[in-house]
């Protein structure tokens, strides 16, 4: 089997733009990866342009060691953030052919069935005004759908410092959204790496006696050092790594103690074969995994397949329940959070099981959408529902 072609679809949204890519082999498959780039597509397409006729186009699918390599070693400058992305595109797209080739799931190539049901959390859920009263009714009804974890970030456009005021509108949002969901319901605090050490541990201290399952990345994500400088001041976990794109990014966090849950993005981390490779890296050192993902219904599902696999994993980010609520129908067959146990359920198709559809793609053309998390409003998120 040899892939002959790759295939870019864009699909925009007021706020995120999603990069959807296709394998097609010679034997007639079709395979399918994405990637949200944050804020960069162009740069993203131009990368998967410029590499897939070197490495993809030609090859054989089931060869994701070599591709790997090539990406990131035969090219020779450092792999980051947007070659990371690129890869992980490839990288899905051929495990989707590989489970497609064999007539089995994704999860299946990945080590097996570890777990019947994929814990979820909410996301993107909050666009309201930056008030506990009405971001506490929306709490309750992220509940509703049967969600068992929400995750927001109360700071509003917050830079290195939080002044008084605002650190007291925060609290007052986190208090009202434990008071809405009870105190079974796992709240993750969002600090999206605004503020320094010491503003950080000032504001965990406020926000402890809600009990929040985790706060994550609060301090910006490439200093170890200013990170256990917050990890030593406080025993809320501490959850980081989505601006990770290597295990050399994340290997003083991980080995020095600082991090307790780890959130690489599948989508950005050059995909299952990386994620693999880090989960039982993490696992040797007792973390759990919790992926960043900001994705549609294909990268989603990439997410759950390899959620069923992997033993240390604790749970998945979701937007797409509440954000852009169409991007369910660019698929034939979205994965869906039950409202029963807040839980994907198990992947039975071949590959990653789902095909995207064309014609919902042609609908949502690029918007150029992207988000300024230090900007007044941003956690509304252009409030497309349509």
């Amino acid at each position: 089997m040899k892939i002959l072609e790759a295939r870019i679809t864009i699909v925009g949204a007021p706020w995120r733009e999603l990069v959807f890519l296709e394998l097609t082999t010679d034997t007639g498959l079709t395979g399918v990866g994405e990637v949200r780039m944050v804020n960069k597509t162009d740069t993203l397409v131009a990368c998967i342009e410029e590499l897939a006729p070197r490495y993809v186009i030609g090859s054989d699918p089931f060869d994701v060691e070599r591709l790997a390599w090539n990406v990131q070693r035969a090219e020779y400058g450092r792999p980051g953030e947007v070659t990371q992305s690129a890869l992980a595109a490839f990288d899905i797209a051929c495990w989707d052919l590989m489970g497609q080739s064999l007539g089995v799931p994704v999860w299946k190539l990945l080590g097996g069935r570890f777990r019947d049901r994929v814990p979820a959390y909410a996301n993107g859920w909050y666009q309201a005004e930056r008030e506990p009263a009405a971001i506490s009714r929306l709490a309750k009804e992220v509940v509703k759908r049967g969600y068992r974890a929400l995750k927001l970030d109360p700071f509003g456009a917050a830079s290195a410092e939080l002044p008084a005021a605002d650190r007291r509108r925060a609290e007052a949002i986190i208090a009202g959204v434990r008071d809405a969901v009870g105190p079974d319901v796992q709240i993750l605090v969002e600090m999206h790496g605004r503020f320094t050490p010491a503003t950080a541990v000032r504001v965990a201290a406020v926000l402890k006696p809600y009990d929040p399952e985790w706060i994550e990345e609060p301090v910006p994500p490439e200093n170890a050092a200013a990170l256990a400088r917050v990890r030593n001041a406080t025993r809320i976990p501490i959850a980081t790594g989505e601006r990770a794109h290597t295990i050399a990014d994340i290997r003083e966090f991980i080995e020095g103690g600082i991090a307790d849950i780890v959130q690489v993005d599948l989508t950005h981390f050059g995909g299952f074969l990386a994620m693999k490779q880090l989960a039982g890296w993490a696992a040797a050192h007792y973390l759990l995994m919790a992926p960043h993902n900001v994705c549609g219904p294909v990268g989603t599902m990439a997410n759950v397949h390899l959620a069923v696999a992997t033993p240390n994993y604790k749970m998945l980010e979701h937007f797409n329940d509440f954000a852009d609520l169409w991007v369910h129908d660019l698929v034939d067959h979205a994965p869906r959070v039950s409202a029963e146990d807040g839980c994907f359920g198990l992947p039975e198709r071949p590959g990653l099981g789902i095909r995207l559809n064309h014609d919902v793609c042609r609908a949502h053309p690029r918007t150029g959408g992207r988000i300024n998390l230090f900007e007044a409003g941003w956690e509304k998120r252009g409030v497309s529902q349509s």
